[in-house]
């Protein structure tokens, strides 16, 4: 379905439901499978760390209760040896951990980014006609990097952190359970907080992961159209322009600065308030010789290790809200279902002439304003049929829908008697070539490009491809013949280079139905006698559609069809057109007002 139609799930534009810290996690642990053995390590390191953290506290315990009042001096060496025991082991062990997650983080970030890519490719030409290239760029390598740093770093601390926590609070409760409640009281306020400011982060983090898109966008539309920029002097207002974008992400970072600002105070507070509990109520224990002087000092200790889970968790809040507010942008673009795509048991299309057929066709790009009316067109298989008409008439979008970058909303087209929505797109897009005035020519060389059209081609295929476009000639010119690196889209060659460099590539792919799209509108005389030349041989044998404002180039068409207002309001050969006087005679006598009528010229 075209733009407009068939938004069965996300209104007018895709919009994918919110994407929850849930099920965050849920994709991510998804793509963790296959992992475990690493994550294992990962796990046991986990233990040990708690394991250790939980040691020191009662070595100091132990001397404070035993070693000092004992004056056992012998145990003083072993001691210190002890400590720093544990905490080199505690080094290796949190580098190994983290080492590990990290490789983890890489691999689920690879299959990540690998699944938007594949899926981006999946969705149809409208989908990016309604998305801006800056914004989609952003989601592939912004938003999905920022996943990167809580899968790597974030969900270790919280694992370990959570564990820790746990052990750590039973064994609390063990010494002293009042102590150890009127301590947990605090945590449910520490949650309501975390609670209150993460919503507000989250909304905040995706206003700056919005505005990043903006000036992404912005970024790539002026440095793709530098040129216009620079012969129009608007370097001063594309600057402004970039300004206020650069502004709208400032102040969206310097509003989440303000909530962490504000949340993490509060989270300390809150801390402290539990080490008062602990100091005034163990103390008060201590005098009454229910507690040693080392169980408190312990417990202070294992406080600190109790409440660091909280402090690392008000600082992993950041992570994990921008990192949901990244996940629901990419979540968007998941949930996204192409519009034209395969139907259920799609067939190969097998061409036996290559006749295409519309069959009371219908299309709009938008509801309520229909480009296509009840229209009908046949194109013979083996001739060149040609569409003229106005700007805006509907010329290029029944070019798209052979393609299938649309689906009509009324009516069908078929091809060789299959329909399109039978067939599947690959081998439907594999028999078509298409031309257009505006040449799409990727970074690379000009073997790069030509092979575009057929990845396995042998060099001598290559080269008679070229022949064939006249393409030859001025490859042979540069130093580095197929291998001469043409720039970003083709800046290096003229007009006339890129066009044929771009019939050369559909020559080589061996279509069997061709569709111009005003081939040959933007080149001077010369060029487009060559390219004329090269047309006539791609279009030998093949259905072919041209699309063109210049009637020049369509004179030899086997049939043409003048298109107004979506339907066809004549058809017919060039002499027989011109004959009858009507709409194509009068863009015939806008182009050529000196010429002779055809029953008024001269016979040779």
């Amino acid at each position: 379905m075209g733009p407009g139609y068939g938004m069965r799930r996300f209104g007018t534009g895709e919009k994918a439901p919110p994407g929850s810290i849930r099920s965050m996690f849920r994709r991510v642990l998804q793509h963790a499978r296959g992992q475990w053995r690493i994550l294992a390590v990962a796990f046991v390191c986990v233990i040990a760390i708690s394991l250790l953290e939980f040691i020191v506290p009662q070595l100091t315990r132990y001397t404070i209760d035993h070693i000092i009042p004992e004056r056992r001096f012998g145990l003083l060496l072993p001691l210190g040896g002890a400590v720093l025991g544990a905490a080199a082991l505690l080094g290796g062990l949190r580098y190994v951990s983290a080492a590990s997650m990290a490789a983890v983080g890489q691999r689920v970030i690879h299959r990540l980014r690998g699944d938007l890519y594949r899926h981006l490719h999946r969705l149809d030409v409208g989908f990016y006609d309604r998305r801006r290239t800056g914004d989609l760029m952003s989601r592939v390598t912004s938003d999905v990097s920022i996943l990167q740093q809580l899968i790597s770093s974030s969900m270790m601390q919280l694992l370990t952190d959570g564990f820790t926590f746990t052990a750590i609070a039973l064994y609390m409760l063990w010494i002293d359970w009042q102590l150890t409640l009127l301590l947990l009281a605090t945590f449910p306020f520490m949650l309501l907080t975390t609670r209150l400011f993460g919503r507000r982060m989250r909304a905040s983090f995706r206003t700056v992961q919005e505005s990043v898109a903006d000036v992404s966008d912005h970024l790539h539309n002026t440095l793709t159209g530098i040129r216009l920029i620079k012969s129009f002097t608007a370097e001063a207002h594309e600057i402004d322009r970039f300004g206020a974008r650069s502004r709208r992400n400032m102040e969206a970072n310097v509003r989440v600065v303000r909530l962490r600002a504000a949340y993490e105070p509060i989270i300390d507070w809150l801390n402290y308030l539990g080490l008062a509990i602990v100091l005034v109520f163990g103390a008060w224990l201590a005098m009454r010789e229910a507690l040693t002087v080392g169980t408190i000092v312990a417990f202070i200790a294992y406080l600190r290790l109790l409440q660091n889970p909280i402090r690392h968790f008000s600082r992993i809040i950041n992570t994990i809200q921008q990192s949901a507010a990244a996940y629901e942008r990419i979540a968007e673009i998941l949930n996204t279902e192409p519009q034209v795509a395969d139907a259920p048991g799609a067939a190969e299309l097998h061409l036996r002439g290559g006749e295409v057929v519309f069959a009371g066709v219908g299309f709009a790009y938008k509801t309520g304003e229909p480009v296509l009316r009840d229209f009908d067109l046949t194109l013979p298989a083996g001739q060149v049929t040609a569409l003229v008409g106005s700007s805006g008439s509907g010329k290029t979008t029944v070019a798209n829908l052979i393609s299938r970058f649309y689906d009509p909303q009324a009516g069908q087209i078929v091809i060789d008697g299959q329909p399109l929505r039978e067939v599947t797109l690959a081998s439907l897009r594999g028999q078509i070539g298409f031309v257009s005035q505006e040449v799409v020519l990727l970074d690379g060389t000009i073997r790069d490009n030509l092979l575009y059209g057929k990845p396995d081609a042998a060099d001598a295929e290559l080269e008679s491809a070229a022949r064939a476009a006249h393409a030859d000639a001025f490859i042979a010119a540069f130093a580095d013949g197929y291998d001469t690196q043409i720039g970003e889209r083709g800046i290096k060659l003229s007009g006339g280079q890129k066009q044929r460099l771009s019939i050369a590539r559909t020559i080589l792919k061996d279509p069997r139905i061709v569709i111009l799209d005003e081939a040959t509108a933007a080149l001077d005389t010369e060029s487009e006698q060559l390219i004329q030349e090269a047309l006539a041989r791609l279009l030998r044998g093949r259905t072919c559609l041209v699309i063109a404002h210049r009637l020049s180039t369509i004179r030899q068409a086997d049939r043409i069809h003048v298109l107004e207002h979506g339907r066809i309001v004549e058809s017919g050969n060039h002499d027989e057109l011109l004959t009858r006087g009507g709409r194509y005679r009068q863009l015939h006598d806008l182009q050529f007002p000196q010429e002779e009528p055809a029953e008024e010229r001269p016979m040779s």
